[in-house]
């Protein structure tokens, strides 16, 4: 698994993702100065290839801090609550900041997502299990507890309509105005990338990581931290992307072993290869009619994952 050969495969998907589309979209109207056409690629599909891009890359960063810091493959926003609680959060910010701007939104949502992670991170360091696959499930339960608590309140306050918009996650709404959120998860993958080694240490645990001089808690502490922003933003401008980012650091770490360093430009770059190629097929499958991204990453990251629970021994999980 070379990195440059993801490369070069993101970039055709990309190629192939701008011109399709129930709105026609050629390189020969493009070319002639089709109005329409242009209109189509600059205000749809444009915008919609960078989130799926930039959503694919960072979902899968954060399954990758946080497998590590956990020490435990099946961790991930999915399995650890923080997704049910960034939805909290944008379920707190529609009822009580009603007119807010999507920042204030995004920022009560990262808030949430925060604390859901913090708790989870609190519940692993006390609850010791000798087989891996209990602490997700300890983090499904919290979040299964966490999303209950949000059905309850938007059932009472009658924005149960408006919540299942971000049960699912979506990218056919997405045009300009609506995804540059996204661009906050550019620096934050950045601040990953130079932190990768810190991160690899504290994974190693507490003990360990001390002994080598590292200040444990404040890696820790900045790892969920880019973890909650990074949820948080692609859930308000997205929607939920199940298992993204459980199944593709898995994937590499098959290949490239346990070091963020070296797995981390492979592990963003086949998440948001990844991504692509569940949108295209979304968008094929029933044509002209869409299948929304978080149906088909569910389907297959489901498909993946159960195949890993299943040959965990072999691959040392």
């Amino acid at each position: 698994m070379k990195w440059w050969y993801l490369l070069v495969l993101l970039v055709l998907l990309s190629a192939a993702s701008l011109f399709i589309g129930v709105q026609t979209v050629s390189v020969q109207g493009l070319m002639a100065g089709n109005e329409d056409e242009w209109r189509t690629l600059t205000s749809s599909r444009v915008p919609r290839l960078l989130s799926i891009i930039m959503a694919g890359m960072g979902m899968a960063i954060c399954g990758l801090i946080m497998q590590q810091l956990s020490r435990n493959r099946f961790v991930s926003p999915t399995t650890a609550g923080t997704m049910d609680s960034a939805r909290f959060g944008i379920l707190v910010a529609m009822i009580w900041f009603g007119g807010a701007s999507p920042l204030l939104r995004t920022g009560v949502a990262f808030l949430f997502a925060l604390i859901g992670t913090f708790i989870f991170m609190t519940i692993l360091e006390r609850v010791k299990f000798k087989d891996p696959i209990f602490i997700p499930l300890v983090g499904l339960m919290f979040g299964n507890i966490v999303g209950s608590v949000t059905t309850f309140f938007a059932l009472k306050y009658d924005v149960v309509q408006n919540m299942s918009a971000w049960l699912q996650g979506d990218f056919s709404l997405i045009v300009n105005g609506q995804y540059e959120l996204l661009y906050v998860s550019i620096p934050l993958i950045l601040i990953a990338y130079i932190f990768a080694g810190r991160f690899t240490i504290a994974g190693m645990g507490e003990e360990f990581a001390v002994n080598l001089g590292l200040n444990y808690r404040t890696v820790v502490n900045l790892g969920i931290t880019i973890v909650a922003a990074v949820t948080a933003v692609v859930i308000l401008t997205v929607g939920t992307i199940p298992f993204l980012g459980l199944v593709v650091p898995n994937i590499v770490a098959i290949y490239l072993g346990d070091n963020l360093q070296k797995t981390l430009i492979h592990t963003a770059l086949l998440g948001a290869v990844f991504v692509l190629v569940c949108d295209i097929f979304g968008r094929l499958i029933v044509f002209p009619y869409e299948v929304p991204i978080g149906l088909t990453v569910g389907v297959l990251g489901s498909f993946l994952f159960l195949y890993m629970l299943m040959r965990r021994k072999k691959y040392a999980f």
